[in-house]
């Protein structure tokens, strides 16, 4: 049986995750959430970009991959 998932939970799932500061919660594991919802959003064309969630989002920080990704209006 084939089971489907709407992108709009899927992009929730993954800003959730990226906004989390515990200790499994570090830049290997939300960079791999990153290579993982950019894929899909790029691939249903729903790639609205992203912000960060802290001013410290230099390339080799811990800040780099917390991040949210925008919602497109049209996957509401």
């Amino acid at each position: 049986m084939r089971k489907t998932i709407e992108v709009l939970e899927i992009l929730n799932y993954a800003n959730n995750l990226l906004a989390r500061e515990d200790e499994f919660a570090d830049s290997k594991f939300k960079a791999g959430i990153c290579v993982m919802i950019e894929e899909i959003l790029l691939r249903t064309d729903n790639y609205k970009g992203f912000s960060f969630l802290h001013e410290d989002n230099r390339v080799g920080q811990p800040n780099y991959y917390s991040r949210y990704y925008y919602i497109n209006e049209k996957i509401k």
